[in-house]
């Protein structure tokens, strides 16, 4: 009996115990899944998101795909897609992986491999107009190619969108910020600092997405590997030549394996001598040496293409970054203008101050003599009649004298423009 109410006892625990737990598992899931929406359970994977697929031949088409998707076929980490990413505010960059580049320029972001591309769909002009002359430039030059790999024309377009994107709205800033500064040179207002102050701030962000650009494409005309590593199309023919050459020693090898195994044994007569071996190694060090050689002369000549594609569209946002350290300029110069400006008009009003200190003054002096004389004092001068006119003038001719001696003391000391 005891040990029946002992078992009973020992199996009632757990159960409680058992029945807590599991209420504050379900206690922390809903809290995790109802208390913040936003958040994604680990495992669950990524959204997808729709992409642009262009391939070699211009032909293009629209895909639902995932990040673990891209990162597969690509060979890219997470944190290259991340740059990508449109929730994300990251600034313009170009990147070479071992399969791809990763191109982050304004508003095109794409993943360009060796023969297609694959670009983030967006309802902005820039990515569909990206969209459309790529296709047509590709399926225009099928017959005549350019001499540029496809990798290097799907990036000279990109390049070359945001350059003239970021150049037309350098003019369109321009435009409206000149004609602004001359008004309000001509002109001080509320109005006109507001409208420059905006126009200001505009120009600042601009500058910095315009000195990002520049920036990365002087970084990579800077670094041979990095433009090295963006030639996507030698290294697939260099891994496929690899596979082939790999695949045809694979069956070499295994076609004498099973050659020998079905012979008689070998005479040392009929047997590959010591000479011949050696004269087969140096022949495959010879053509190995000739293939690494051509290899990197030919990597070498890409690699001054694409420093003269790059050199090309440096210059154009070098440009524009001229263009925008000349309009801060015209606009400090303004402030400056602005700034002397005022400066002159506080030193007026602090003229007319000191004018106006000085007469306060010596009118003081005068009150005083006739408040004096307006007590009711026991004095001569009341008994003649022109005697309290006397006094006033010679007070008033006083007070006159000492304002002139003031404003003479002003002069002798540079305080007015007298």
């Amino acid at each position: 009996m005891a040990e029946e109410n002992g078992l009973s006892v020992f199996t009632d625990v757990p159960e409680s115990t058992s029945t807590r737990f599991n209420t504050d598992v379900q206690a922390n899931n809903n809290f995790h899944v109802s208390g913040l929406p936003g958040l994604k359970r680990r495992g669950q994977g990524h959204g997808s998101r729709s992409w642009i697929k262009i391939d070699e031949h211009g032909n293009s088409n629209i895909l639902e795909l995932d990040k673990a998707t891209i990162m597969r076929h690509c060979a890219l980490p997470a944190r290259d897609l991340r740059l990508l990413d449109p929730k994300f505010i990251y600034p313009s960059t170009i990147l070479g992986r071992e399969q791809a580049i990763v191109v982050n320029l304004e508003q095109i972001r794409c993943v360009i491999t060796a023969d297609e591309v694959i670009l983030m769909n967006s309802l902005d002009a820039c990515v569909l107009q990206y969209e459309s002359e790529l296709c047509k430039r590709l399926q225009t030059n099928k017959d005549q190619p350019d001499g540029l790999p496809f990798e290097f024309r799907a990036l000279e377009l990109a390049l070359e969108l945001t350059c003239l994107s970021l150049d037309a709205q350098v003019k369109e800033l321009e435009l409206e910020v000149y004609p602004v500064l001359d008004e309000l040179a001509s002109s001080i207002n509320t109005l006109n600092l507001e409208r420059v102050r905006r126009l200001k701030g505009q120009l600042l962000a601009l500058t910095q997405r315009v000195q990002k650009v520049c920036d990365e494409i002087e970084h990579l005309m800077d670094d041979d590997g990095d433009m090295a590593e963006m030639y996507l199309t030698e290294k697939k023919q260099r891994k496929e030549e690899f596979l082939n050459n790999d695949l045809y020693d694979q069956a070499d090898i295994f076609g004498k394996i099973k050659g020998a195994t079905k012979s008689d044994p070998v005479s040392p007569v009929s047997s590959t001598t010591g000479v011949q071996k050696l004269q087969r190694a140096f022949s495959n060090l010879s053509s190995s040496k000739h293939g690494s050689v051509s290899a990197s002369s030919n990597g070498q000549e890409n690699i001054d293409q694409l420093e003269m594609l790059l050199e090309a569209y440096f210059v154009v946002i070098d440009s524009a970054l001229n263009k925008l350290s000349s309009l801060k300029e015209y606009i400090d110069d303004t402030e400056d203008l602005i700034n002397i400006k005022l400066g002159n008009v506080q030193n007026q009003l602090i003229q007319f101050e000191l004018l106006l200190t000085a007469a306060t003054f010596v009118a003081t002096i005068f009150a005083m003599v006739t408040a004096v004389f307006g007590m009711n004092l026991k004095t001569t001068v009341f008994d003649d009649p022109d005697g309290f006119n006397w006094t006033l003038i010679i007070t008033g001719l006083f007070c006159l004298v000492l304002y002139i001696a003031f404003l003479i003391y002003f002069k002798h000391k540079k305080l007015l423009p007298l």
